[in-house]
């Protein structure tokens, strides 16, 4: 139901902008998460998009470099990913879910998830 694409391969300082779109339900009226999972390590967040209100919230790692928005006429959520480093290259994740705003950064209380796009990140 949810289907993240937009990974590839770039150079440190490039952009890329991942898409995750919606499909057999809304998701107009759920909170939206990106996480992403590096080789040997956990699920971590990355930023989340609130849709009672629109707020956003990023992890600190990629405050400033990355944005989360979302189109919901078009069921979909972007996260737009610029001066990218080696150290964002993951497995990126889109998920959603109907989550307080003080566990919004938690991998567990998201309840769909897509099936991750590759980012990589070369030096």
């Amino acid at each position: 139901q949810l289907q993240a694409s937009g990974g590839g391969l770039v150079q440190a300082g490039g952009s890329l902008r991942l898409s995750c779109a919606a499909s057999g339900r809304t998701f107009r009226t759920y909170d939206m998460g990106w996480f992403r999972q590096a080789p040997g390590k956990e699920r971590e967040f990355v930023a989340a998009s609130t849709w009672s209100d629109g707020s956003t919230y990023y992890a600190d790692s990629v405050k400033g470099r990355f944005t989360i928005s979302r189109d919901n006429a078009k069921n979909t959520v972007y996260l737009q990913m610029n001066s990218l480093q080696p150290e964002d290259t993951a497995v990126y994740y889109c998920a959603a879910g109907r989550i307080s705003r003080w566990n919004i950064k938690k991998v567990g209380e998201y309840d769909y998830w897509g099936q991750g796009t590759l980012v990589t990140v070369s030096s």
